[in-house]
C-alpha cells in the first residue's frame, strides 16, 4: 500500500516525479507555492508533452493563509479569422490539425499573472530564470519517454503522423518513441530560453509573439498576431458552496467548477458519512448526471452568460436536485462531453499559501500542429465550439470556448486546508467527488482515498459508451449492486488512466503538509 508523505516546510504533487521536484526544489530555495507551481507548470510542459503544454490553456486556484481565494482564467478565445465560413463544408470543428487550432493560447499568460500576485503577497521573487531552469534542461539533455506518453502516441499515430511539426518532434527516427529512451525537444528548450531572456509576456507581445503568429499564418491556423497581443489572464472571484464539513472553492465558467461544487452540494444532503461503496458511487453518479444538466444548459463564455452561476449554489437549486435522487434506482441521462488529457498539480509552502493547478491541451497532443522552430504543440480546446449559430457554445471569434478543466480546494470547519483535483474532462468532478467524499466526509486516509478504485460516468478515448465504467479493483458484490439500481455497468483495467491522475495535500492544524499521489500516473508527492 502506498503511504501518503507528510513534511513540516512544503508540499509538492504532480503526476510526473519531475514537476514535483521542480517545485520543491524552488521551495527548498525560499521560493513561494506560487513561484513553485509556475517551475512544475514549466516542467509539466516538458515532460507530460501529450497532455499539456505553452500551446494549452491553464487555471489557477490560489488560496493564501488568510484572506479571499484568488482564481486566474488563463484561457483563450477563438482566433479573430474562426468564422463560421472558416469551416465551410465542414459538419463539426475538426479535432485535429490547423482548423483545430483556433483558440489562443493562454496558460504562459497564466504563469506571469500568477507571478505578479506573488509579488503582491510580499517576499523577494525568484527570477523566471530560475523557475523555468528545469524544463529548459530537461528540454535540451533529454526526459525518459513515459509509458503514458509512448502508448498515447501509438494509439493516436494515425491521426497525428501527418500533422504539421508533429513526426519531427514526436516520432525521432519516424518511430514511436518506446517507453524509457531518451526523448529530447531542443526547438522548446529554445522557446523556453527566449521567455527567460524577454519575459513571459514576449509570448503574446514581443518577437516570439511574431514568431508563432507568422508561423501560424502559413499553417492557416485562424488565430493572428493582433489575437495574441490583446490576451490577458483573468482574476477572477473562485465559486464556493458551504458544505457541512467546510467552504469549498472552484474555478468559474468556462469552465465546469459549477458541476464540481454541485454534485458536493447535492449530495452534502445524503447522509454521505453513512454510505457504504454502492451507496457512495450511486448518489454521486446520480448527483453528477443533475450537475451535468446545469453545465449544458448554462455554462459558455461568462460573456455570453445570462445567469450568475454563484446565484445557482446559494439557491435552493441543489436541495431540489438532491430530493430527486433515488437510493434505489439510477435515472436516465443523456451524454457526457467527453474526455480530456490534462494535468493537475498541487503545492504548499510553510506560510500556508496553497495552490491548486491544471494546464491542458485538451485531447492527446492537442490539435497534432507543433509550430516550426518553437516545439509548442498548439492545443483543440476550440473543438468544443458548436458551428450551429443557435448553440450554448456557438463559435464566435473573441469568444472563449467550453472546458472541462476545474482546480479544487476547500477550507475545512475543522481549520485543515485542502487543494486537490484531476485530470479527465467529464472524470474531473467525479473524481473530485470521490476524493472529497471518501476524505473529509467519511475519513479515509488521503493517499488511500486517491489510490482506492474510481468510476467514470460517461465516454473514454475513442468509444461512444456513455456506461458507468468502474476499475475492476470494486468488488463483484459492488458491480452487481450498481447494476440491478439500473446502471450500464463495465469494468476498466485495475489502474485505468480513463478515471483521471488525481492528487491532493492536506494542510493540517499543526502546520503538517501531507501529500498523495495518483499510482496511475508517474507521479509523485514531494516534500521537505
Amino acid at each position: 500500500m502506498i503511504q501518503s508523505n507528510i513534511a513540516p516546510l512544503g508540499m509538492a504533487v504532480a503526476p510526473h516525479h519531475l514537476a514535483s521536484e521542480s517545485a520543491l526544489a524552488i521551495l527548498r530555495d525560499g521560493g513561494n507555492a506560487i513561484e513553485a507551481m509556475v517551475a512544475a507548470a514549466a516542467t509539466i510542459a516538458v515532460v507530460y508533452p501529450h497532455m499539456n503544454g505553452l500551446g494549452g490553456d491553464g487555471f489557477w486556484l490560489i488560496v493564501p493563509p488568510q484572506g479571499d481565494p484568488i482564481a486566474i482564467d488563463a484561457s483563450g478565445a477563438a482566433g479573430s479569422l474562426a468564422v463560421p465560413g472558416f469551416y465551410q463544408g465542414e459538419a463539426t470543428i475538426p479535432h485535429r490539425g490547423p482548423k483545430a487550432a483556433l483558440t489562443v493560447a493562454g496558460t504562459v499568460s497564466g504563469w506571469a499573472e500568477a507571478l505578479a500576485i506573488s509579488a503582491e503577497l510580499g517576499g523577494t521573487p525568484t527570477p523566471v530564470s530560475r523557475l523555468l531552469a528545469d524544463a529548459i534542461r530537461y528540454a535540451a539533455d533529454g526526459i525518459p519517454v513515459t509509458q503514458s506518453q509512448a502508448s498515447a502516441t501509438a494509439s493516436k499515430y494515425h491521426e497525428l503522423a501527418n500533422q504539421p511539426g508533429f513526426a519531427p518532434t514526436f516520432l525521432p527516427d519516424g518511430e514511436v518513441p518506446g517507453a524509457g529512451s531518451r526523448f529530447t525537444q531542443p526547438d522548446l528548450a529554445n522557446t523556453l530560453s527566449l521567455l527567460t531572456e524577454d519575459g513571459l509576456e514576449s509570448f503574446y507581445r514581443g518577437p516570439l509573439a511574431s514568431k508563432l503568429a507568422s508561423e501560424m499564418s502559413r499553417l492557416g491556423m485562424p488565430v493572428t498576431l493582433e489575437d495574441l497581443n490583446n490576451h490577458r489572464a483573468k482574476r477572477r472571484t473562485p465559486l464556493r458552496i458551504q458544505h457541512e464539513y467546510g467552504e469549498v472553492y472552484n474555478m468559474t465558467p468556462p469552465t465546469q467548477g459549477l458541476v464540481s461544487l454541485a454534485i458536493l452540494g447535492i449530495t452534502d444532503r445524503l447522509k454521505m458519512a453513512e454510505a457504504d461503496e454502492t451507496q457512495t458511487v450511486h448518489r454521486i453518479v446520480e448527483a453528477t448526471k443533475l450537475a451535468f444538466s446545469l453545465r449544458d444548459r448554462y455554462i459558455t463564455d461568462p460573456l455570453h452568460m445570462r445567469e450568475e452561476m454563484q446565484t445557482l449554489l446559494d439557491s435552493d437549486v441543489l436541495a431540489d436536485m438532491a430530493a430527486k435522487i433515488d437510493d434505489q434506482q439510477a435515472a436516465p441521462w443523456g451524454t457526457g462531453k467527453g474526455p480530456g488529457d490534462t494535468v493537475w498539480m498541487g503545492v504548499m509552502d510553510s506560510s500556508g499559501l496553497a495552490v491548486s493547478f491544471i494546464q491542458s491541451i485538451y485531447h492527446e497532443f492537442g490539435s497534432g500542429v507543433v509550430l516550426p522552430d518553437t516545439g509548442i504543440t498548439w492545443q483543440n480546446r476550440g473543438a468544443a465550439f458548436s458551428l450551429d449559430p443557435d448553440h450554448l457554445l456557438a463559435l464566435v471569434p473573441g469568444k472563449q470556448p467550453f472546458h472541462t478543466l476545474n482546480p479544487a480546494a476547500a477550507r475545512l470547519n475543522d481549520g485543515r486546508t485542502l487543494v486537490y483535483g484531476s485530470m479527465g474532462g467529464d472524470g474531473q468532478p467525479q473524481t473530485q467527488a470521490a476524493i472529497f467524499t471518501r476524505h473529509v466526509v467519511q475519513g479515509m486516509p488521503l493517499q488511500q482515498c486517491v489510490s482506492a478504485p474510481r468510476w467514470l460516468l460517461g465516454r473514454t478515448w475513442g468509444q461512444a459508451s456513455d456506461s458507468l465504467k468502474l476499475e475492476s479493483r470494486f468488488s463483484d458484490e459492488t458491480f452487481a449492486q450498481l447494476r440491478a439500481l439500473g446502471h450500464e455497468v463495465e469494468a476498466l483495467p485495475d489502474y485505468s488512466e480513463a478515471v483521471g491522475h488525481a492528487g491532493a495535500i492536506v494542510r493540517h492544524t499543526n502546520g503538517m503538509l501531507e501529500g498523495a499521489w495518483d499510482p496511475r500516473s508517474n507521479g509523485s508527492a514531494a516534500g521537505f
